[in-house]
């Protein structure tokens, strides 16, 4: 059996985390707060990994490949970093049991998530590809143990 590419395996990480994060949004229209507990430390717990993953393997390598360093990582980062606050919202607004607060703050983060994946989709992932060449499998191995050692 195959592995995944690094590309495969974090497209469909954004696919399950886009799940976890309907689930949070629907328990908490719906009042069931430890269901929309679980979703949410879920989604947080998955989303940190997949940084993780991508920060301390996929960028660095991409860089060090391309010698680009204010390109593509570093909005990614950045929007990352945009993320990370919108999980902190969204902590605070469970820990009040604010259904109007994370229905504000998942839509915020749905938006910020489906704009970012389609640029790591699109751009990022396929330079990468590119510039790592006969280095894939190694790379997509790596990332893959660090996503999941999380």
């Amino acid at each position: 059996m195959s592995h995944p590419t690094f590309d495969q395996y974090l497209m469909a990480d954004h696919r399950a985390c886009d799940e976890h994060l309907g689930a949070l949004r629907r328990h908490a229209n719906a009042g069931d707060w430890g269901a929309a507990q679980q979703a949410f430390a879920t989604l947080q717990h998955d989303l940190l990994a997949h940084f993780a993953a991508e920060e301390e393997i996929l960028f660095p390598a991409f860089e060090t490949r391309t010698g680009m360093r204010n390109g593509p990582t570093r909005v990614m980062r950045m929007e990352h970093e945009e993320v990370r606050f919108l999980l902190e919202d969204l902590t605070e607004a469970l820990s009040t049991q604010d259904a109007e607060a994370i229905r504000g703050h998942g839509e915020a983060l749905l938006i910020l998530l489906q704009q970012h994946n389609m640029k790591e989709e699109n751009i990022l992932y396929p330079a990468s590809r590119d510039a790592v060449g006969g280095d894939l499998a190694s790379l997509s191995e790596q990332i893959i143990q660090r996503r999941e050692a999380a």
